[in-house]
């Protein structure tokens, strides 16, 4: 990659940009995916996306558009949706290998995993299913952040999810929950904040209460992405636009401590460019970074 040199790689860097301490943190970026590399590749002002990782296939060339990104200097971070770091079993080593492959394919400074399981038992869900917040899963968490931590060549940032419900034998709160696995591997945060209005909407609880307790230091970047309601029930669908709530919850993070990048999500139902545009262009004005459109 041209004209950076890959952060911090101790348990708490953050997504910053050594090379150039005077500009600072990443600012807003982008999910990268094929149905909008167009769209990406015109941003004149973007200096970091996010690849699913599963998407990449590290011992092949990456795709063109992709790969322009990164000749001209944006940073990409790989974002795994199959580790299974919540299940009870152990990662599975092919998966983690292939992470780490896509990291050292992009000259990854981080890569980021969810807080949740997609398999047990030989069968897989083909979703992020959410744990139950006790003691039992945080130490099942742990041990598979730690196998992970020891296989992958940069830091690793945990994200949790979005749920319709709560399990009857949670024995901590979100938070507590949280910075129980992140105080015991050393991990950090990619923070969905669209999540946290999911949860706080679907499951109760306060959305800026969770903010107040959790360690915002250890933030490595934030998740922002949009939903709709339906059936009673908030869904977190990356298909629709951000909402107003959502955007408010970022302004409430960044007047407490604002994180050093935030990325919109969009995965489907892509709109004309002038709307995504638009999109970015109020995630920044909420967050208070340059825009990048």
């Amino acid at each position: 990659m041209t004209g950076r040199t890959v952060p911090p790689t101790g348990p708490s860097a953050p997504l910053t940009d050594s090379s150039a301490p005077s500009t600072g943190p990443y600012g807003v970026g982008i999910g990268w995916r094929p149905e909008i590399a167009g769209f990406v590749a015109d941003l004149p002002g973007l200096r970091f996306v996010e690849v699913v990782a599963e998407t990449v296939a590290p011992a092949g060339p990456l795709p063109d558009d992709l790969a322009a990104l990164l000749g001209r200097g944006v940073t990409v971070v790989p974002h795994g949706v199959r580790l299974s770091l919540g299940g009870a079993e152990p990662v599975d080593p092919a998966r983690l290998a292939h992470l780490a492959g896509v990291a050292a394919a992009v000259d990854a400074p981080l890569v980021s995993e969810h807080i949740a399981f997609v398999r047990a038992g030989g069968l897989e869900a083909g979703h992020l299913l959410p744990l139950p917040r006790s003691r039992e899963a945080v130490a099942a968490v742990v041990a598979n952040v730690r196998r992970a931590q020891a296989e992958l060549p940069v830091p690793l940032a945990l994200e949790p999810i979005a749920a319709l419900f709560d399990w009857p034998d949670d024995e901590l709160d979100e938070a507590a929950f949280l910075t129980e696995i992140l105080d015991a591997t050393g991990a950090l945060l990619l923070l969905d904040i669209a999540n946290v209005h999911a949860n706080a909407r679907n499951r109760g609880g306060d959305a800026l209460a969770l903010l107040d307790r959790l360690p915002l230091d250890r933030i490595a970047y934030v998740h922002v992405a949009g939903g709709a309601e339906q059936g009673g029930f908030y869904h977190d669908t990356h298909t629709d636009p951000v909402p107003a709530e959502v955007l408010g919850l970022v302004r409430e993070l960044c007047a407490r401590r604002r994180p050093p990048a935030l990325l919109l999500e969009r995965d489907g139902h892509y709109p004309p460019a002038a709307e995504l545009r638009g999109e970015l262009d109020a995630l920044a004005a909420a967050s208070g970074y340059p825009v990048i459109t």
